[in-house]
């Protein structure tokens, strides 16, 4: 199905004369030169976006991190959410929220929502190993906008999560060493944002292949300054995902870039990345190894100290660029 989608959008382009045929393995694709890149949306399927659609400022008049929404799940609500409201303390106290447990924090990408593919695979994940709370964080008003407005929109988005977990921690209960944030691709920068909001006090931030388009050198990005420990795992380097090592730890399965294992066009490795992470949260039998260099990472040459890719351990610390290999298929 999904290569129908891309083979016919490509066809009408052709046919209308007014976009260059852009290969649906964005093999084009240069950094900071190329226009047109195919991502994909919450379920997976590949959309073209241009790169250079101008942002009209006052848009974020009234799309902004102000409409976040916070879905909490527990083990006693593993699948129907209950909305905590910023601000509104009786929506926690009649949540199931308990300050005693880990908290757990999941953020979507681009052209996504709380219910995308992401989102229950890594709540189910974490809901069958620990006994947490998990707030997954709907953007939609954002995110769903031309990529262009939601990669701007990002430092918002962040910056009223952060607020909103400080204020959770300060009305609820908790504790910030029993914080994990994750986001995915532009959802990276964003948990990014947010734990720097929150002075870097989150115990882990995991980025899952943090989008890359637009990103490079932004002061803006997903960085080791965001928690005490903070992880990317890289699965499409150089095209929607960033290659560059922002974090603590970075890892680079099969050499962090496009094709991963089992996929054909670059929309699929992009996506790996939460794939990845939701596995080992389940079993974390994916172990890195430490590479000298970015070429070893790049080349899956490594083969130093070991450190495990992924999982939701939340003492968890390392350094460096990490390489491995993983499967074609679940659970890799």
């Amino acid at each position: 199905m999904k290569l129908l989608v891309v083979l016919g959008a490509l066809v009408a382009l052709v046919a209308g004369s007014a976009i260059p045929l852009v290969p649906g393995d964005n093999s084009h694709y240069v950094e900071g030169e190329s226009r047109y890149i195919w991502m994909p949306d919450g379920k997976g399927e590949p959309h073209l976006v241009d790169l250079h659609a101008p942002v009209e400022r006052s848009i974020y008049n009234t799309r902004n991190g102000a409409n976040n929404q916070y879905w909490l799940y527990t083990r006693q609500n593993p699948t129907n959410p209950q909305v905590i409201v910023n601000g509104n303390a009786n929506t926690i106290w009649n949540s199931n929220y308990n300050g005693n447990r880990q908290l757990k924090v999941i953020v979507h990408g681009w052209n996504s929502d709380g219910n995308s593919d992401l989102n229950p695979a890594i709540t189910a994940a974490f809901l069958a190993t620990v006994d947490a709370n998990v707030i997954v964080v709907d953007w939609r008003s954002l995110a769903n906008s031309l990529y262009t407005i939601a990669a701007n929109g990002v430092p918002s988005v962040g910056q009223h999560l952060g607020n909103f977990l400080i204020w959770l921690i300060n009305t609820g209960g908790g504790n910030w060493n029993n914080v994990h944030l994750v986001g995915f691709s532009l959802g990276a920068h964003v948990v990014g944002v947010a734990g720097r909001q929150a002075g870097g006090w989150p115990m882990r931030v995991t980025g899952l292949d943090p989008a890359g388009p637009q990103w490079g050198g932004n002061s803006n990005a997903l960085n080791g300054n965001s928690g005490t420990y903070v992880e990317c795992i890289h699965t499409d380097g150089g095209l929607l995902g960033i290659n560059d090592p922002i974090c603590n730890a970075n890892f680079y399965p099969n050499g962090g870039n496009n094709p991963q294992p089992g996929c054909w066009i670059s929309t699929c490795s992009h996506s790996r990345a939460h794939q990845l992470f939701a596995s080992t949260v389940y079993t974390n039998h994916l172990v890195g190894r430490l590479c000298t260099n970015f070429n070893q990472a790049t080349n899956n040459q490594c083969s130093g100290s070991t450190l495990n890719m992924g999982n939701g351990i939340l003492g968890k610390q390392g350094n460096g660029l990490y390489g491995l290999s993983t499967g074609a298929n679940w659970p890799y």
